[in-house]
């Protein structure tokens, strides 16, 4: 359906590739699409063709930095695990250390992408009393990161040393896969991990043996490879592994601005103007 069209809009979800530009011909002008992240679009291909691509950064940077904190803490402190002992009846008289988990105060947190989600995330996580911020990525950010008084590391280091592991990046070819087995074999036993930005970032075999082996106490997840993710895959098989279906931005507010800002960069672009929110390529 998208012979001889010049704009298209498109989801994260849809693959927009050579055979899709080819199908589209030469008229194609612009595309326009409904997310921040940009790892569906073949850039190469596209620039090549001179095509503007707009997106909708910033108006989902509060919503997804809400539910990365919140999938946080429900990772930490193993609320869907204790949902479930209410629901089974696995609870029943007051223990000591029944359903113990780690917290935020006097913790070390680690942020991999200190850009506006991941910084909208320490914003978040300061009032909890974290007591240091570190983060990587691909180089210093001095102005962004003197907010939290975030200290700039190595990846190794930042996965020796942090409580809390944040994933906030764009997917690259730089950061595809770098939460590996040699990153997962350097947290703390007592670490929690988090991913918020692209499935793709994280190696999910080399997580769910962290996992299970007691390598690093917990997970929150809420993009995968693949997604949806099939309900027989491993990393659900475990109890301290929290997943979600991709929801980062999904408040009403939040989806009605990005849907109004996708439609506006697609009309802007086929109008030859300046878009609100436009790709540099």
């Amino acid at each position: 359906g998208v012979a001889g069209a010049r704009g298209l809009l498109c989801l994260l979800s849809d693959r927009i590739d050579r055979d899709v530009l080819d199908a589209a011909g030469p008229g194609l002008k612009v595309i326009s699409t409904l997310s921040v992240g940009f790892d569906h679009l073949a850039l190469d291909e596209i620039k090549k063709r001179g095509i503007r691509v707009g997106y909708t950064p910033d108006v989902l940077t509060d919503a997804t930095a809400e539910l990365t904190v919140a999938l946080l803490l429900s990772a930490c402190r193993r609320l869907p695990e204790a949902a479930e002992q209410v629901r089974s009846g696995g609870w029943t008289t007051w223990k000591p250390l029944w359903m113990c988990g780690h917290g935020l105060s006097d913790s070390t947190v680690g942020i991999i992408g200190l850009g506006r989600i991941g910084q909208a995330v320490a914003r978040r996580l300061k009032p909890f009393g974290v007591r240091k911020f570190l983060y990587t990525g691909s180089g210093p950010k001095p102005e962004s990161a003197a907010e939290f008084g975030a200290e700039f590391v190595p990846l190794t280091r930042l996965a020796e040393e942090s409580d809390f592991v944040v994933v906030t990046c764009a997917l690259t070819p730089a950061t595809q896969g770098v939460c590996n087995k040699d990153f997962f074999g350097r947290m703390k036993k007592t670490s929690v991990f988090v991913n918020t930005s692209r499935g793709a970032v994280v190696n999910q075999e080399d997580l769910y043996d962290a996992l299970a082996s007691g390598q690093i106490a917990a997970a929150g997840l809420d993009v995968t490879t693949p997604e949806p993710l099939p309900t027989d895959h491993p990393l659900l098989s475990l109890k301290n592994c929290v997943i979600l279906p991709h929801i980062g931005s999904a408040t009403y507010a939040t989806r009605s601005t990005m849907a109004v800002l996708a439609a506006n960069n697609l009309l802007a672009g086929l109008r030859g103007e300046p878009m609100p929110h436009e790709l540099k390529l």
